[in-house]
């Protein structure tokens, strides 16, 4: 494939995103020697995590341990502690300082723990010193890679655990805990800084963003771009559908939103503006689409690997379940695209004139080798990380076959740099929530606030999920996705499993809820990525993509009360065609156009049928496509048709 001037800014892009979904208060650019350092030191941390992920034998406290330290160490050289703060010289003298001291925290757990077992688990003051520095100091991490929201419940709920819990009257009381059993538990055991999230972060998360990156440099993005334009561009609302197919496939690389928004954005906002949509309408479509990049497998973001780590179900199971589901939720954003186009009267229009499909595929059929690799060893039953691991040589070697991508050791070195930077604010983000968690399992407030749950719905438990849908709105207005979904995970899945939800089904209907922080206004990251790239007004860009995601709500009721999740595969199937029309004619509704203009009532009724249709029973979703056939007779005879599917 050859690399043109659009590939050429689509990789410059790329190479840049960053791949969870974190504010930023500012980073530093590297110049000079002081890139070099950076680069040196990503190199080897990625090459560390590698080799430990696939030939190691180091204790998963250890390995955890020097994971805090070496993304530490890097997300104080590259974030300053204010915007401004990146130029100033004795500001980096001292991040620099705040970055070799949290490594050695990081190292004294792995050189000194033979010791606190050899004293019978009694922690010295010099054990207690540098656990105290290492939970400071990554709050403070968290603070200038993802904002106050995470530091600010961590502070609140170690205060909790430590003084005010004690004054708190009710089901809330805790007598408290003193502050040599919460240094010990939360620096030399696994439930606080280095437990099971820490544990994910290191393993799982990491190896595959080492593999996104792999994929991304060596020209991925631009293959993925090609074929959707070459599936989508002739269709009515073609440039939309674009950005929908190319976000599906490019979230079995990178599992993010913001990633998505970014890479695939550059090309088809610019696109979908150019075919005449609005730029707050092309922008909600990219971010919308990008969202469901961690909802489609077989990477999925963060939250997949803590949801297969906590159920302890095979990571295979995780991502089988979630096809279908993804499937549809792609398809009800290009519902609305292309109803929308209809709408406007968009024409189609060809976007690659000059090369067929089966051109485009033999140009870059060698970036779907990795993915192949990848899906077949996890298929055959070997870890996810082994399988991440065999996957990255995989891509290397495949690019190989490829005059225009083939990989030489600078790309490596690239690669591995790009992974390791897009996975500091990752990795802090997942350590820190690990206080969060350890604080919530401790003091027992998970079990309590799930019971409230359970109160306050009366055990009905579709007013449990919309108390949960509530909860999970308002933590997404502060919270990134992945923190999103481990605070309602620990708080609120025992409540639906007591309500008659399997496991499986609990955690797929909160991890759908939480991915509601990248299009839930006021803080929708992925929405204002995509308004950068339109120049559209961030907040009017992110309600059009809270309305076109609204799939993200209406799937979590088909895990509840169908066997979509745990039915059988004629089972899922029969829910998933019966489910596809019901978003379609949901997306009809909410456009109010199906062949022509719909009056209001028949946008109600259409609501109507659209959720008899998700219901379990055969006969009521029968009638509903014959109350939707009516409707359709009804609407031609109002008008001549609408233009033609394809031109």
């Amino acid at each position: 494939m050859g690399k043109n001037n659009t590939s050429k800014n689509l990789n410059h892009t790329s190479n840049r995103v960053e791949l969870e979904d974190e504010p930023k208060t500012g980073i530093r650019m590297p110049q000079g020697s002081f890139a070099i350092i950076i680069t040196i030191l990503c190199v080897g941390i990625a090459l560390f995590h590698i080799w430990e992920n696939t030939m190691g034998t180091m204790s998963d406290l250890w390995r955890n341990s020097i994971h805090l330290g070496g993304f530490g160490l890097l997300g104080f050289l590259l974030y300053p502690g204010w915007k401004k703060g990146d130029t100033n010289k004795v500001v980096l003298s001292i991040d620099v300082l705040l970055g070799v001291l949290i490594f050695s925290c990081g190292l004294y757990l792995v050189f000194f723990e033979e010791a606190l077992h050899a004293r019978y688990e009694v922690p010295i003051t010099r054990d207690l010193i540098f656990a105290g520095i290492s939970i400071i100091l990554t709050i403070e991490l968290v603070r200038r890679t993802s904002g106050w929201i995470i530091p600010g419940l961590a502070i609140a709920v170690l205060s909790y655990l430590l003084w005010w819990g004690r004054y708190v009257e009710g089901i809330f009381h805790f007598r408290g805990m003193n502050l040599t059993r919460v240094l010990y538990r939360m620096y030399f055991t696994d439930e606080g800084l280095f437990g099971m999230i820490a544990n994910i972060s290191s393993t799982f998360v990491f190896m595959f963003i080492i593999f996104a990156a792999f994929l991304l440099k060596s020209g991925g993005s631009d293959f993925i771009i090609s074929i959707a334009q070459k599936l989508a561009g002739r269709i009515t609302g073609g440039p939309g559908l674009v950005a929908v197919l190319a976000s599906g496939l490019m979230g079995t690389i990178s599992g993010s939103a913001i990633a998505n928004t970014v890479s695939t954005g550059s090309v088809t906002i610019p696109m979908m503006k150019k075919a005449g949509f609005s730029g707050k309408f092309a922008a909600g479509v990219e971010s919308a689409s990008s969202t469901g990049g961690q909802l489609m497998p077989p990477i999925m973001g963060a939250g997949a690997f803590i949801m297969a780590e906590w159920t302890q179900l095979p990571f295979t199971t995780i991502i089988g379940v979630a096809l279908l589901p993804g499937i549809m939720y792609f398809a009800s954003v290009a519902f609305y695209v292309f109803l929308e186009a209809r709408k406007q009267d968009l024409k189609p229009v060809n976007l690659t004139q000059d090369r067929s499909l089966g051109e485009i595929l033999r140009e870059g059929i060698h970036f779907i080798i990795p993915i192949m690799v990848l899906v077949g060893l996890l298929i055959y039953g070997f870890t996810p990380t082994y399988c991440a691991g065999w996957s990255i040589v995989s891509v290397i070697v495949a690019s190989w076959l490829s005059k225009e991508h083939r990989m030489d050791i600078k790309d490596i070195i690239a690669s591995l740099e790009l992974g390791c930077k897009n996975m500091v604010s990752v990795a802090l983000l997942l350590v820190a929530t690990g206080i969060i968690v350890g604080v919530i399992n401790m003091t027992g407030i998970a079990i309590t606030f799930s019971q409230l749950i359970v109160d306050w719905s009366n055990s009905i438990l579709i007013v449990a999920l919309i108390l949960i849908a509530l909860a999970s709105l308002l933590m997404g207005m502060g919270l990134p996705v992945t923190a999103s979904y481990v605070m309602l995970a620990i708080l609120t899945a025992p409540a639906l499993q007591q309500m008659g939800v399997s496991l499986l089904a609990a955690h797929m209907i909160i991890f759908w809820l939480s991915q509601d922080s990248n299009v839930t206004p006021p803080v929708c990251l992925a929405a204002f990525a995509g308004a950068a790239i339109a120049k559209s007004p961030p907040m009017a860009t992110g309600l059009v993509a809270w309305k076109l995601a609204k799939g993200l709500y209406i799937m979590p009721l088909l895990f509840a009360y169908t066997a979509l999740i745990d039915g059988s595969l004629p089972e899922q199937l029969e829910i998933f065609a019966f489910g596809i029309l019901g978003l379609f004619l949901f997306a009809t509704a909410m456009t109010g156009y199906l062949i022509h203009e719909l009056h209001f009532i028949f946008r109600v009724v259409l609501i109507c049928v659209a959720f008899t249709l998700f219901s379990p029973l055969l006969w009521v979703k029968l009638t509903a496509v014959g109350v939707f056939g009516m409707i359709c007779l009804f609407n031609k005879k109002q008008s001549t048709p609408s233009q033609s599917l394809v031109v």
